[in-house]
């Protein structure tokens, strides 16, 4: 049997190309954005001074309350780190993430913010829930196993009269809105 001169071309380079090529290349993921830091912080005494900072209940956030909280999200988790001071002493207090600023009024701050939306839960919600110590001062931190959408960013911090109910038909809420710091 005869090869035609272009065939037998063809299946020479193909063949040599196959010697040549060694195994396979690794497969590699193709980002199609770039793996970018986001970085929150909001900070303050809650007061009537700073619309940033607004106490909404003087008996659970008494004047002289502060907190400082920072968010950061990339390389595929979020962190989120709280610290309060001059709060009541040996309490149990909730905090989140809402979706929108502080403002006058506690709902001013909408909903939990929530990676996942309707899920009320810890994997979809940034839960900051701290117990205060002899003097009122208490530390929360949480990571998540995602990133924050630039499109979609949480606004505020909110601390709740109590710490958050973790199951059931009322997880996820943590009682009254008592104060709030705006993320910037």
């Amino acid at each position: 049997m005869r090869v035609p001169a272009s065939l037998l071309a063809l299946l020479t380079a193909t063949t040599a190309l196959a010697a040549c090529a060694g195994p396979p290349a690794p497969v590699q993921s193709v980002k199609t954005t770039p793996d970018e830091t986001v970085t929150l912080n909001a900070a303050g005494e809650f007061g009537t001074d700073d619309p940033g900072a607004i106490a909404y209940d003087r008996k659970l956030a008494p004047e002289g309350a502060q907190a400082s909280v920072t968010v950061e999200s990339g390389g595929g988790q979020t962190r989120t780190s709280l610290v309060v001071e001059g709060l009541l002493p040996k309490r149990r207090y909730g905090a989140h993430l809402h979706a929108k600023p502080c403002g006058e009024k506690p709902d001013d701050a909408g909903p939990h913010y929530q990676h996942d939306p309707g899920h009320a839960d810890s994997a979809s919600e940034v839960w900051l829930d701290f117990t205060t110590d002899d003097e009122g001062a208490g530390r929360a931190s949480a990571r998540n196993a995602w990133v924050l959408e630039r499109a979609k960013l949480p606004a505020s911090l909110v601390i709740h009269a109590q710490p958050t109910t973790i199951s059931g038909p009322q997880a996820g809420q943590a009682g009254p809105r008592i104060a709030c710091l705006t993320l910037k």
